[in-house]
């Protein structure tokens, strides 16, 4: 997939240098409860390897069309959502990339794909209630907060959804 500015590709065993530089770094993961170490950085691709088998989705790579650098990465993975496996919209964005409209743009073509594509009526994102960031993207997208729990690892989250329906009367596609 591609967009005005970002190329968005399956994540290889290639990609293992640019995940690790992401999802080491301190500033970039803020919001997990851990940042990762090598080998956590080889699962993170080799579950989304995974995940392209299993579901034909996943987390992808995004990189700068005209640079080819790795930004972070967008996509669909089935999460552990208040005890439901469901189809969930996340992104990263390494630090020095942020607040420059990547992840609402590589969002856009990852949900217009994934509506497409695949036989879902909604789609969830989910974040910790301190990330105003996402939040704030999920509703820029279109997501309504229709709930809030407690995660046994990341503590105190939002629940956001979007219907088939209302993605295909919204304004952001």
């Amino acid at each position: 997939m591609e967009t005005k500015r970002l190329i968005i590709n399956e994540y290889n065993l290639n990609d293992f240098n640019d995940v690790y530089q992401m999802v080491s770094d301190k500033e970039t993961m803020k919001y997990y409860p851990n940042v990762y170490n090598e080998k956590g950085a080889k699962r993170w691709i080799e579950w989304n390897l995974d995940n392209y088998q299993k579901y034909h989705f996943g987390w992808y790579a995004l990189r700068i069309k005209e640079t080819k650098q790795y930004i972070g990465d967008c996509g669909i993975t089935m999460q552990k959502i208040k005890d439901q496996f469901l189809p969930e919209l996340g992104y990263h964005i390494y630090k020095t990339y942020q607040n420059q409209g990547y992840a609402y743009e590589a969002c856009q073509i990852i949900l217009k794909d994934f509506f497409q594509r695949f036989d879902y009526n909604e789609i969830y994102s989910y974040m910790t209630v301190d990330n105003i960031a996402s939040y704030k993207l999920a509703e820029k997208l279109g997501f309504k907060r229709i709930n809030e729990y407690i995660d046994d690892y990341y503590g105190k989250m939002y629940i956001y959804k979007l219907t088939k329906e209302e993605y295909a009367n919204g304004k952001n596609n």
